[in-house]
């Protein structure tokens, strides 16, 4: 709409207009509280800092938006390393001290360095993540390294995958960055329309391969908040009666990335790739632990293949509100510097959390290898 148009319009229209592009950029299952821009990033702010706030620590890891196209991505086979990797963690361990975050999901690990690890040494993180859900490790020197060589860390899990929309560091479209630059007020506007920011979602899981063992550092974050929320999706799963999980074994569901790119141009972003959505599962099995958990998101999950859209829709509805509930199967990560968290995408949902009011920057870089195919093996009947 013109903007002379707007201004002739009765205030109502106006109204009207404004919820309608809102809508656009935040809809029912898409809540943008961090999707930021070119438009959103003060980069003379980051460069030289405020009164109130320093330069951004890593100035190399800034957010860049180029039109740059990237072909579809063709299917690979994938390489499991928790796999056979020895369960004792003698290689990933050693000298290490791990602090369990809640009684079924998460830890914290100190004393170990992440980038110094053998082969062996990455088997091991593979399968203790995959059976903690989500581990921070402390003191970590993931943001101080040469982008290539934190690269080449995770993509010994699996080639990475380039986020469609997201910013990311000059010449290094691999990594997906999460940024809110120094005295950013877009929360204001935020609450405005959301009652809350907590966004329950795992990585692209709209892809054919959706990521598995992720990485995701510290960079520059506020004094206090700006937590991430982590769910254990096998616990989700494994709270369900025996006769509930029976019925969901068989179901599959769209998972689509047609929305997060619409929202994405609707912003004044870009889109590298053509969105795609893909049909996965509603439980998957992991591959190296044999174990079951519910893979479904608000975000990206749009509708069960076979059930009509009211069906659907009330099946999926139970399912969020089910893990969306379940504090008892959450962990609430605290970032520090040093801080690399590493999760499992395939067990676990995630949510960061728009909660600090100071305007500090919140600066983080991810890195996201794929995996395999979801998959699902047969429903082991009833305990």
């Amino acid at each position: 709409m013109a903007p002379g148009l707007v201004e002739t319009l009765p205030s109502y229209h106006v109204e009207a207009a404004a919820a309608y592009f809102n809508d656009k950029r935040q809809d029912s299952q898409s809540k943008e509280a961090f999707a930021q821009g070119a438009k959103t990033t003060n980069y003379d702010v980051e460069c030289k800092g405020t009164e109130k706030h320093p330069p951004a620590s890593y100035p190399n890891y800034l957010p860049y938006w180029t039109d740059e196209k990237h072909p579809a991505y063709e299917p690979f086979e994938a390489t499991e390393h928790g796999k056979n990797a020895d369960s004792s963690f003698a290689n990933l361990l050693k000298g290490g001290e791990v602090k369990e975050i809640t009684g079924n999901v998460g830890a914290e690990v100190s004393g170990i360095q992440l980038s110094k690890l053998s082969d062996a040494g990455k088997d091991e993180l593979a399968l203790f993540v995959a059976k903690h859900k989500v581990v921070a490790f402390r003191a970590q020197d993931f943001a101080d390294l040469p982008i290539d060589e934190a690269l080449k860390v995770a993509e010994y899990f699996g080639p990475s995958h380039i986020h469609p929309a997201s910013g990311a560091p000059k010449g290094y479209p691999k990594v997906h960055l999460v940024h809110r630059s120094a005295d950013d007020t877009t929360v204001q506007d935020f609450f405005q329309e959301r009652t809350n920011s907590i966004t329950w979602h795992s990585d692209v899981t709209y892809e054919m391969q959706p990521p598995g063992t992720t990485f995701l550092y510290l960079l520059d974050g506020p004094a206090a908040g700006g937590d991430t929320l982590f769910a254990n999706m096998a616990v989700a799963y494994q709270r369900l009666s025996p006769a509930f999980r029976q019925r969901l074994h068989g179901l599959k569901a769209v998972h689509s990335g047609h929305e997060q790119a619409a929202a994405a141009l609707a912003r004044g972003s870009i889109v590298r790739r053509e969105p795609v959505a893909n049909v996965h599962p509603l439980v998957r099995t992991h591959p190296a632990t044999g174990e079951k958990a519910l893979f479904v998101n608000p975000q990206f999950t749009r509708r069960i293949v076979g059930l009509k859209k009211e069906e659907s829709d009330m099946l999926l509805d139970f399912l969020y509100k089910h893990i969306a509930l379940g504090a008892d199967f959450h962990a609430r990560v605290k970032w520090e510097k040093g801080t690399v968290v590493v999760w499992d995408n395939r067990i676990t949902a995630h949510s960061a959390i728009l909660d600090w009011q100071d305007g500090s920057r919140r600066h983080l870089a991810r890195l996201t290898p794929r995996a395999e195919r979801p998959y699902e093996t047969e429903f082991e009947g009833y305990d």
